[in-house]
C-alpha cells in the first residue's frame, strides 16, 4: 500500500523537491527567513512548507561554528513565520551529516577560555548550553518538523533528528552515536531524547556505549524512524507528501497537538490532561473547529478547507 502511495506521489512531489534544490539559500521577506545562511539552504517547495537543507555537501554536511548559530536563527524565524506550517529537514550530497566538524570546533572544545578552573568550567558550561539550543530550538518550534535521512547520520546528526517530530530514512541510511569514540559523552540531546524515542533502554545504552552503527531496518523496528524508502528521491517525495497533509490541517490544531505531545512526554498523564484542558479552554474557541466539522459533513478533503494563518 505504501509503495503504491509513494509511486503515485512521486512525479508531483519529485518535481517539488527538484525545484527546492534550485532555490536560493535565502528567502524573500514575504516568503520566510531572510538571514544569509552559509550552512543551510532554505526554500519553499510548496505552499506552507519550508525545506531546510543541511548544505555543506563537500564537507559531508559537518557541523561547523556557523551551523550551530544558523540553525537557531533559522528556526526562530520559522517559528514566527505565519506562512510556514510545517518544516522538512534533509541533507545535501551523499549523506545526511557526518556530525561535528572537529577541525572547526577544536578551538572551542579543547582550549576553553578562563583564568582558573572555575572560570574555565563556567565558560565550558555556557558553550555546551549554547550548542544544546541548536537542536532544542527544533523541538520548541511550534511547526511540526519532518526529517528525511539518507546515507550516514553520525554523532550530532542523531542529536538533531531526535529533536524532530517525524523521522524518515532511506534503505541505505545508518545511524551512529559516535561521541564515545572521540572521548566524550554526547551532550546536546541524544542521551536525553533517544531513550524517549526508542522503547528499549537496553538498546539505547548499547548504541551510546559501543558507538555501533544502526541500519535502516533496525531503526524502523526500534521506532527511531517511522518509514523507510528505497532511495532519496522516493523519500523526499514521501516527506513532501506528508508535509502537505499536515499543512492542510488547521494550524491551531496541528501546533496545539505538537506542543501537547511534547508536554505529555515530559510529564505525568494527570499533568498532561490538566495542561490539555487549560490549553483547549481557549483553543476550542477557534473558527477552525466549525470549518473542519463542516468539511467532514460535506465530505470535503482538508485541502479544500481554507484556514487563517497562525
Amino acid at each position: 500500500m505504501l509503495s503504491a502511495i509513494v509511486k503515485s506521489a512521486l512525479p508531483k512531489y519529485s518535481r517539488l523537491w527538484l525545484l527546492a534544490q534550485a532555490s536560493v539559500r535565502t528567502m524573500s521577506s514575504s516568503d520566510g527567513p531572510t538571514s544569509p545562511f552559509t550552512t543551510l539552504a532554505v526554500s519553499r517547495p510548496a505552499e506552507s512548507i519550508t525545506h531546510v537543507e543541511l548544505h555543506r555537501p563537500k564537507k559531508l554536511n559537518t557541523m561547523n561554528k556557523a551551523f550551530w548559530r544558523e540553525m537557531v536563527e533559522c528556526f526562530h524565524e520559522l517559528a514566527d513565520d505565519q506562512a510556514c506550517r510545517v518544516v522538512v529537514v534533509s541533507g545535501a550530497g551523499k549523506m545526511f551529516t557526518a556530525g561535528i566538524d572537529l577541525m572547526d570546533m577544536a578551538g572551542d572544545m579543547l582550549q576553553p577560555e578562563g583564568d582558573d578552573t572555575a572560570r574555565i568550567s563556567w565558560n565550558v558550561r555556557k558553550l555546551v548550553t549554547k550548542y544544546q539550543e541548536t537542536f532544542s530550538v527544533i523541538e520548541k518550534c511550534p511547526k511540526p518538523v519532518v526529517v528525511a535521512v539518507h546515507g550516514a547520520c553520525i554523532g550530532g546528526g542523531v542529536d538533531l533528528i531526535t529533536a524532530c517530530d517525524i523521522r524518515l530514512c532511506t534503505q541505505d541510511a545508518w545511524f551512529q552515536v559516535k561521541e564515545v569514540d572521540i572521548g566524550l559523552a554526547a551532550d546536546v540531546g541524544t542521551l536525553q531524547r533517544l531513550p524517549k524515542v526508542i522503547g528499549s533502554r537496553s538498546l539505547v545504552n548499547e548504541l551510546a556505549l559501543t558507538a555501533r552503527k544502526m541500519y535502516a531496518d533496525e531503526a524502523k523496528s526500534s521506532g527511531l524512524v517511522s518509514r523507510v524508502f528505497p532511495d532519496k528521491e522516493a523519500m523526499m517525495a514521501g516527506a513532501l507528501e506528508m508535509a502537505a497533509e499536515i499543512a492542510a490541517r488547521s494550524p491551531v490544531a496541528v501546533q496545539g497537538t505538537k506542543l501537547n505531545l511534547i508536554y505529555s512526554r515530559d510529564h505525568s498523564v494527570a499533568e498532561g490532561l490538566d495542561y490539555m484542558a487549560t490549553w483547549n479552554m481557549s483553543m476550542l474557541q477557534t473558527q477552525d473547529v466549525m470549518k473542519s466539522a463542516q468539511a467532514v459533513m460535506e465530505k470535503k478533503s482538508p485541502k479544500e478547507t481554507v484556514f487563517s494563518k497562525l
